[in-house]
């Protein structure tokens, strides 16, 4: 649904996930000193870090995606405060509880002779 050519921030640090469209936008554009429209993906973590909120522009106005896990919780950066940049398959990995930080591999490689 976040189209593939589209920059991916993890805000760091925590944040209120009582927050909705509006306060997250105000987040994005006084804390991370970005703007909320210019088309790039913002997520943020809760407290707790079983949630996390994703808030971007499709074209059309602002979307906002929100997760709970029901076991564990989202890895984040040790960073208090600033962006981090993720690829498509990091956000994947960490949407599904992952560590996208050292992915391991389920079978080693092999080289075809």
């Amino acid at each position: 649904m976040i189209p593939a050519n589209t920059p991916i921030w993890i805000a760091a640090g925590v944040t209120d996930m009582r927050r909705g469209f509006t306060g997250l936008s105000a987040t994005v554009q006084t804390g991370l000193d970005k703007n909320p429209l210019a088309g790039d993906a913002y997520i943020f973590r809760g407290r707790r870090g079983d949630r996390i909120k994703i808030i971007w522009r499709d074209g059309d106005g602002l979307c906002l995606l929100a997760k709970r896990l029901d076991r564990g919780h989202f890895v984040w950066p040790q960073a208090e405060s600033g962006t981090v940049s993720l690829t498509r398959a990091q956000l994947s990995m960490l949407c599904e509880g992952i560590d996208w930080r050292r992915p391991v591999r389920s079978a080693p490689l092999t080289m075809a002779v």
